[in-house]
């Protein structure tokens, strides 16, 4: 099945056919003709492409499950940027997510854990959620209560930044902690 987008789905021979129906591809015996310096009201096919091409525009289907369906009277080519532009934007807007990691040893010391904290700090203040976890080496498996501890003393330090969205929890020789800015980034 081929991806449909707003670019329209492929036709015959790999030409991209358009997604909506213009002009003299509109089916429908009647239309309700919508567009600036028009009447509202419902036309037969015929005498809404006449009025089309009296303003030297485009008869455009943009409600095609409406009952009768629903054409505007616009310049076609003007109205397919517009739509680009507006998927464009959408797109920008959408709120990327961005997960930073932060490793720990069991025994990791002060000066490490304060150096990590403040990494943590910058990227929380970046409104980006931090993935803290201990990697258990070899027999380190055995200092799981250490890990755990170290982990709470991190999400304790960032209480006033960040907030705990999973605590500790053993995966494997792993143990992760995520933490979520409490505050959204400012633009």
């Amino acid at each position: 099945m081929a991806k449909q987008g707003f670019r329209g789905r492929r036709g015959n021979r790999g030409r991209v056919e358009e997604p909506y129906k213009v002009n003299d591809k509109i089916t429908a015996r009647e239309v309700r003709v919508v567009g600036e310096n028009v009447k509202v009201d419902v036309y037969s096919t015929k005498a809404a492409l006449a009025m089309a091409r009296e303003q030297s525009l485009d008869l455009v289907e943009i409600s095609p499950n409406a009952d009768p369906p629903v054409c505007k009277i616009i310049d076609y080519s003007k109205f397919k940027y517009e739509q680009k532009k507006k998927q464009k934007e959408i797109k920008a807007k959408a709120h990327k997510s961005v997960l930073k990691e932060i490793r720990f040893g069991p025994n990791t010391d002060d000066h490490d854990f304060n150096f990590k904290l403040n990494h943590a700090t910058k990227f929380l203040s970046e409104g980006a959620k931090v993935k803290a976890y201990v990697h258990f080496v070899g027999r380190t498996i055995v200092f799981k209560e250490r890990g755990e501890i170290l982990l709470l003393k991190f999400a304790q330090a960032l209480e006033e930044h960040a907030k705990v969205e999973q605590f500790p929890k053993l995966e494997g020789k792993r143990m992760f902690l995520m933490l979520a800015p409490k505050t959204a980034k400012k633009k």
